[in-house]
């Protein structure tokens, strides 16, 4: 009996998207090139190494659309967060280990640069394949993958938060911006602290990063003269890896990721562009 091919690619799917989430960091996109690989899997034929040859496929699809989204997000409105990537159970795109701010660190990349470390590093591609699938030599590949390893490891967080911890800091943050503690919230968030907030120019939003505690605490506590009782806790989560929450502020969703060093909040990235959203409501 043939394999089936359906039953073969739908193995794959799940490794497939999280690639190209992780390449593109939209989820619509990603499905998008994963639906384009599926329509060029059913018209190829010989291919003796499936895995390997959707993994190229996907690939090559990826770099084609950085290309043009790098583009895009030169006249974005306001700062570009990848789209908020809410952990639940089972979920097909988390055993990576990379956080929202690893992610932020990915953008600086070159899109040569994020595929070869992308496949190399974190999805464990053999680095010959690496260099067929960039269209590079093993040599040069290898130099890409050193440049980006070097660029993320600058980033990459050194502190690790349980579960219970963080979603007790997301809960105790959200609390404090509800009530206006500005002694809370002062002691809460690192002296360094900076918010990153992305409403894609169809919600209000910050569009330059907001930088030290003490900007911040005078930012929270303007939100809670504002709206007040309006601000909803709608539950904690892990958002790309780190903790963070669901809310409601003037009347629209959001979700607020919160970087931690030390027992305190160093960064927060805030998604309310609307398009984002989509995975969130679903969840």
């Amino acid at each position: 009996m043939q394999p089936d091919p359906g039953a073969i690619f739908e193995e794959q799917r799940p490794r497939l998207l999280r690639l190209a989430y992780r390449m593109l960091g939209s989820h619509a996109e990603a499905e998008d090139m994963v639906q384009e690989a599926f329509l060029r899997w059913h018209k190829a034929e010989g291919v003796e190494v499936p895995a390997a040859w959707l993994t190229r496929t996907v690939s090559r699809l990826c770099l084609d659309q950085m290309k043009s989204a790098r583009t895009r997000r030169e006249t974005y409105p306001g700062t570009w967060l990848p789209e908020p990537l809410i952990e639940v159970e089972d979920d097909a795109l988390r055993p990576d280990n990379l956080t929202l701010s690893l992610m932020m660190a990915l953008e600086r990349l070159s899109p040569l640069e994020r595929a070869a470390f992308l496949l190399h590093d974190v999805f464990g591609q053999p680095l010959d394949e690496v260099a067929q699938i960039v269209d590079r030599s093993p040599a040069a590949t290898r130099q890409l993958a050193s440049r980006a390893r070097a660029h993320v490891q600058v980033d990459r967080p050194r502190y690790e938060v349980t579960r219970d911890t963080g979603d007790a800091l997301a809960r105790a943050f959200f609390d404090a911006c509800r009530s206006g503690d500005a002694t809370v919230l002062g002691a809460m968030l690192a002296e360094g602290a900076t918010l990153h907030s992305d409403g894609g120019g169809k919600v209000s939003s910050y569009p330059n990063v907001i930088e030290g505690a003490e900007n911040l605490v005078r930012l929270f506590l303007g939100l809670q003269r504002k709206f007040g009782e309006q601000m909803q806790f709608l539950g904690a989560t892990i958002i790309d890896g780190l903790p963070g929450f669901v809310s409601r502020v003037d009347g629209n969703l959001q979700t607020t990721a919160l970087e931690i060093a030390d027992g305190r909040i160093t960064a927060l990235y805030i998604t309310r562009n609307p398009d984002k959203l989509s995975g969130v409501i679903r969840h």
